[in-house]
């Protein structure tokens, strides 16, 4: 059976369409999800500037938490393994260190809105501070800033 200019379109649509069903649900869950800190010691409820696993014994667990962290909670709109692909900021560029500390918590915390429009949600009260400097130890680790 031959396809028809019409049939041929119509089953490129279906493709393209069941295609983009798919790679819309490929990020999975946009429901915020719990992260497990287990491991880590608790930095308190006072709001802390700057990152307090960094240069630590726990650096390294804070790290791997960070990572399954960031890829639940945040690889939808930065990217997998903080690899943007143009829509939102590419945060391997993000400030390494202390220089950038005060930036990712506020922003972390309070989200970023727009013209009206939410760019970013804000996760205080979603995930605990410990979750937030956790993905800020896997995002230093994620660092390119310098490759140029």
């Amino acid at each position: 059976m031959a396809l028809t200019p019409r049939t041929f379109g119509l089953s490129l649509a279906v493709c393209l369409a069941l295609f983009g069903v798919e790679r819309a649900l490929a990020h999975g869950d946009v429901t915020p999800q719990p992260v497990d800190t287990a491991g880590l010691p608790s930095v308190g409820q006072e709001w802390l500037e700057k990152n307090p696993y960094r240069g630590t014994k726990n650096q390294e667990l804070a790290t791997k938490i960070g990572s399954s962290a960031f890829n639940q909670n945040c690889a939808r709109c930065h990217g997998i393994e903080a690899e943007s692909g143009g829509l939102a900021p590419d945060l391997r560029y993000l400030d390494k260190g202390e220089d950038g500390d005060a930036w990712f918590i506020n922003r972390i915390r309070h989200g970023y809105t727009q013209n009206g429009i939410t760019k970013m949600p804000a996760f205080q009260g979603i995930l605990s501070q410990d979750a937030m400097w956790a993905i800020r130890c896997y995002l230093d680790s994620r660092y390119q800033g310098d490759s140029n």
